[in-house]
C-alpha cells in the first residue's frame, strides 16, 4: 500500500516524536526525525531500532521487515533536510510562542503543498496557525503516549483548516494502524476535555474528607470497572503534566465551574510530589511499585440488628433481595423499629438530608450506593452521616461483607463517589455534544481508546439511564448549590423523551 504521505518529518525526539516516527515508518513512509539536540535525535532513532529488534526476537516481526523499517527512518541535521517532506509533524514543548515560531520558519522553508500538523494536547490549533500564510494547510494531529500502543489520534481542524487536509490525515492514521477521531478546535479537544469529569470530581471528594485516595481508587475500579483509579492515573501521568492541563482547560473556558482545578494538585506540584516517576505522588513507590494502604477491615459483629429499607430507596427490590440473600432479618413495617438498622439508597442526595426529610433516626441510618446493579460490581459502598452510631456502621459493614464482596464505608457527602464521578463524566460528554466538539460516536471511541474507560461516557449514560444521571445531577445541585452540576441541555432533552445518548444527534 502506498502511504498517503510518503515523506514525513517529525520534529521533536522525545517520547511522542519517537513514537510517531516509529508508526509512520511502519506505514511505509520515509521518515526524517529532527531535533535541535543531535544527541537526543540519535538516541531516539536507536530506541526505535531497539523496539523493532525486540519485536523480531519475540517473533512478531521477521528480519526483512525490520530491515525495511530501519531503512525508512532517518535523522535530519538541519531543517533544510526536510524539503522533500509532504507532511511535517511537530512534537515539541507545549509553548505557543515556540510552536508558532517553528511553523512560520517551516512554512517559509518548505514547498506550498506541505501539510503542517501539531501534536499539541491543549493549545488552540487556530492560535498556532494565526501567523501562517497558509493556515488552510495546518491542523492538529494529537497522538497519545505511548504512541504505538495508544491506537487513537485526534484530527483537529483549526478555524481555517481545509477539510481535505483532515480527510487525508484521517486516512493516513488508518494506514499507521490507528483510529482517527475528528474534533473541532476547542480546549482539550476530545480526550483531555472528556477526562475532566474523572480526576477533578475525585479531588473534590477528597477535599471534602469523604474518603482517602486509595479508597476512592478502589471504589471507582471495583464499582465501575476503570482500569486505574483517578489517583493512580495522576501518579502515572504525573502532576507536572496533568495539573497544567487542568488549569489550561479551565482558563480557556473562562473559569467554567465544571473544570475547576484543585488546590490539592497545585500544592503537590509545588512540592515536587508529582507521581511515580519521582517515587512519590498520591502513593509512595518502592522499586517502581505503589505502596497501597490496606483495605478497611470487616468488623467482627456477633449479633446483627433487624434491617429496614426506605421505600424511596433506589433499586429497592434488588436491595431487599440482596439483604435476603445475606440472611438479614428484614423489617416490613411502614417505619423502622427502635432497634433497626435503617438503610437509604439515594441518588445524588446525602444521607443526612434523606434522614431528615424522611424523618428517620440519623443515629441508625446508613446509605448504600445502588446506582449500579450490585451483581455487576466488585465492591459495595456505604456512607455514614455525622450522627451514625459506630455499632450501626459496623453492623452494616459486616452484613454487606457476608458473601465475601469488598465493602468501603465513606463519610457523608452529596452523592456517593461513584455517582458524583460518573454523573460528571456523562454530563461533560453531553455538553461536548451540545458544543459540537465532535460526534457522539467519535467521543465514545476516543475516550475508550484514549483513556481506557470500560465504556464511553455516552454508553455509560445509556447503561444507567439518562433519567438516573439527571436525578443525580439535579440532587447534587440542590445539595451543593454549585453550577458545576448543572445538567447539559443536550442531556436534559434526551432524558426528557427517553432517547439514547450515543446514537442520537440534534
Amino acid at each position: 500500500m502506498t502511504p498517503i504521505f510518503n515523506h514525513v518529518a517529525v520534529i521533536g525526539a522525545g517520547a511522542m516524536g519517537r513514537g510517531i516516527a516509529q508508526i509512520a515508518a511502519q506505514a511505509g513512509s520515509q521518515v526524517w526525525l529532527y531535533d535541535t539536540q543531535a544527541e537526543a535525535m540519535q538516541k531516539a532513532r536507536d530506541a526505535v531500532f531497539q523496539v523493532w529488534d525486540t519485536l523480531a526476537t519475540k517473533g512478531r516481526l521477521d528480519a526483512d521487515t525490520v530491515t525495511a523499517y530501519k531503512t525508512r527512518l532517518h535523522t535530519a541535521a538541519i531543517l533544510e533536510d526536510l524539503k522533500s517532506c509532504n507532511l511535517v509533524v511537530e512534537a515539541i514543548v507545549e509553548r505557543l510562542d515556540i510552536k508558532k515560531s517553528l511553523f512560520v520558519e517551516l512554512e517559509n522553508l518548505l514547498p506550498a503543498p506541505v501539510v503542517l500538523v501539531t501534536n499539541t494536547s491543549s493549545i488552540s490549533v487556530t492560535a498556532i496557525a494565526a501567523g501562517l500564510k497558509r493556515p488552510e494547510q495546518f491542523a492538529g494531529y494529537h497522538f497519545f503516549n505511548p504512541v504505538p500502543l495508544m491506537k487513537v489520534v485526534e484530527v483537529i481542524a483549526g478555524l481555517k483548516t481545509n477539510s481535505e487536509v483532515c480527510e487525508r490525515l484521517t486516512a493516513y492514521a488508518k494506514q499507521m494502524g490507528h483510529t482517527a477521531v475528528q474534533a473541532n478546535d476547542t480546549p482539550g479537544f476530545i480526550v483531555n476535555h472528556a477526562g475532566r469529569g474523572y480526576g477533578t470530581e475525585a479531588l473534590r471528594a477528597v477535599s471534602e474528607g469523604v474518603a482517602d485516595f486509595a479508597t476512592i481508587d478502589r471504589i471507582l475500579k471495583d464499582q465501575v470497572g476503570f482500569k486505574l483509579g483517578p489517583f493512580e492515573l495522576f501518579d502515572l501521568t504525573a502532576l507536572d503534566v496533568s495539573h497544567p492541563v487542568m488549569e489550561s482547560i479551565y482558563n480557556q473556558y473562562y473559569q467554567e465551574p465544571r473544570y475547576r482545578p484543585s488546590v490539592i494538585t497545585a500544592q503537590r506540584l509545588a512540592g515536587g510530589v508529582v507521581g511515580k516517576k519521582v517515587g512519590q505522588g498520591f502513593y509512595n513507590y518502592v522499586d517502581g511499585k505503589a505502596v497501597v494502604p490496606a483495605d478497611q477491615l470487616v468488623p467482627d459483629v456477633k449479633e446483627f440488628p433487624p434491617v429496614w429499607v426506605s421505600p424511596r430507596a433506589s433499586r429497592r427490590i434488588e436491595l431487599l433481595q440482596l439483604l435476603k440473600d445475606l440472611g438479614a432479618n428484614i423489617e416490613t413495617g411502614a417505619s423502622p423499629s427502635p432497634q433497626a438498622l435503617t438503610l437509604v439508597a439515594p441518588l445524588g442526595f446525602d444521607v443526612t438530608t434523606v434522614a431528615v426529610v424522611e424523618r428517620l433516626d440519623p443515629a441508625r441510618t446508613i446509605g448504600i450506593d445502588m446506582l449500579f446493579d450490585d451483581a455487576a460490581t466488585k465492591r459495595r459502598v456505604l456512607a455514614t452521616n455525622p450522627a451514625t452510631r459506630s455499632d450501626m456502621r459496623d453492623a452494616a459493614h459486616a452484613l454487606f461483607a457476608k458473601d465475601g464482596k469488598a465493602v468501603s464505608v465513606i463519610r457523608d457527602s452529596g452523592g456517593f463517589i461513584t455517582q458524583r464521578v460518573v454523573a460528571n463524566i456523562v454530563n461533560i460528554a453531553s455538553d461536548m455534544c451540545q458544543q459540537r466538539v465532535c460526534t457522539p460516536n467519535d467521543l465514545d471511541v476516543a475516550v475508550t481508546l484514549g483513556l481506557g474507560y470500560p465504556l464511553g461516557p455516552l454508553a455509560l449514560g445509556d447503561k444507567l439511564g439518562p433519567t438516573n444521571v439527571l436525578e443525580v445531577l439535579f440532587n447534587l445541585q440542590t445539595v451543593y448549590g454549585d453550577p458545576r452540576y448543572r445538567p447539559s441541555p443536550w442531556l436534559r432533552r434526551r432524558g426528557a423523551i427517553g432517547l439514547s445518548l450515543l446514537h442520537t444527534e440534534d
